[in-house]
């Protein structure tokens, strides 16, 4: 199975129009206009029933010490953790691909509703939870749940250009048992033993000025 974008190419930077938050020379980052990107697959195996999307970050840093702080920077060396960007399944076995900003073209103070898609292409499928639930959970205009996509907004001041990987599941049930809170845990042990195939593609992204996350390499990351 093949995954792409015409919004970025596999291995280079996610747009800014498809982030959370972006570049300002004031407060270090604004909010962005968080399109999420377009997305197509083909060679499904005849077996696929349903599609499930998840997107997450790995280089999250595992403690908050030194986010976002001015006159720090946080090490690279720092253990990092997942943080989940979007999670989207029962997608009907004919779709091949999603639109630009079909399913965000805003961010939504408070989240979006969940986890029935009550607008969009595809009002049959749902959305999970995504990181950023956890992370506004204390501030007063942000908290609540954010279901569906939210992109990317790294700490301004990390060392480290994040990854943003983009796994498309093939599965061979139309509709995932998932219970309780919609996470992307749940969704993943509700695929479990139904995956047919999956692919990725993988977009950079940073908020640090002395980063350019334009390529990568085999080698580790390199400016073009």
């Amino acid at each position: 199975m093949k995954l792409w974008s015409d919004s970025f190419a596999d291995g280079t930077e996610v747009p800014t129009e498809c982030a959370f938050g972006k570049p300002d020379r004031v407060s270090h980052v604004s909010l962005s206009d968080n399109r999420n990107p377009h997305l197509a697959w083909d060679d499904v195996p005849a077996e696929a029933v349903s599609f499930a999307l998840i997107v997450h970050d790995y280089d999250v840093p595992s403690r908050p010490d030194d986010v976002n702080q001015e006159g720090r920077s946080i090490p690279a060396e720092l253990p990092r953790v997942d943080f989940f960007h979007w999670v989207l399944f029962d997608l009907p076995a004919g779709l091949r691909s999603i639109e630009a900003g079909a399913f965000s073209d805003k961010v939504t103070p408070h989240g979006e509703h969940g986890p029935m898609i009550a607008h969009g292409p595809v009002p049959e499928a749902l959305h999970g939870l995504n990181g950023y639930t956890d992370w506004f959970a204390g501030d007063a205009d942000m908290a609540g749940d954010y279901y569906g996509y939210d992109g990317p907004c790294p700490p301004w001041n990390d060392s480290l250009v994040h990854h943003y990987v983009f796994t498309l599941y093939a599965l061979s049930i139309d509709r995932l048992a998932v219970t309780g809170r919609v996470t992307a845990e749940a969704v993943r042990a509700a695929m479990a033993g139904h995956i047919v195939a999956e692919a990725t593609i993988t977009g950079l992204y940073s908020l640090n000025a002395d980063l350019v996350p334009r390529t990568s390499t085999k080698d580790g990351l390199a400016a073009s």
